[in-house]
């Protein structure tokens, strides 16, 4: 699993003109999933998320977690994240995992964020053409793969 985790003063979803998701202070988080993707990245990458240190304190060092500032979370999936640019000039998504694949994990991956998290998160809807909007803090934004973890 790859992640790209913004961190936000606000975010938002939209599909087809409504609104789905909304969130102030927080972070949104771009899912990708490949095929060999496993429990043990969703727990890793979970706990990762939720516990991160890039949130200010007091001094104005990065020292609170998205959990510490009473935070928020967006989860969109994005096969993108996957993308292959190393022929030509059209990116290959081979790399993604298919739908049949990816959603369950796609939905695991939520319902392990919540548990670790304490507290529900928003999210887009996985294959549709969404509209995401975000005004990064900061900027902080910060890529993860579970599978260097790095």
């Amino acid at each position: 699993m790859k992640v790209v985790i913004q961190r936000v003063a606000k975010a938002s979803v939209t599909i087809e003109s409504a609104k789905v998701a909304s969130i102030n202070q927080g972070l949104l988080i771009l899912l990708g999933i490949v095929d060999d993707d496993t429990n043990e990245d969703i727990y890793w990458l979970s706990n990762k998320i939720v516990n991160l240190r890039v949130f200010e304190d007091e001094q104005g060092v990065m020292n609170n977690s998205v959990k510490d500032v009473s935070g928020d979370i967006i989860v969109v999936s994005q096969f993108t994240l996957h993308a292959s640019t190393k022929k030509g000039n059209r990116p290959s998504y081979i790399k993604a995992a298919k739908p049949d694949i990816a959603i369950p994990l796609y939905n695991s991956f939520i319902k392990q964020i919540e548990t670790d998290f304490g507290k529900q998160v928003q999210t887009g809807q996985f294959g549709a053409d969404m509209k995401v909007e975000l005004l990064n803090d900061g900027p902080v934004t910060i890529i993860i793969d579970s599978k260097s973890k790095e």
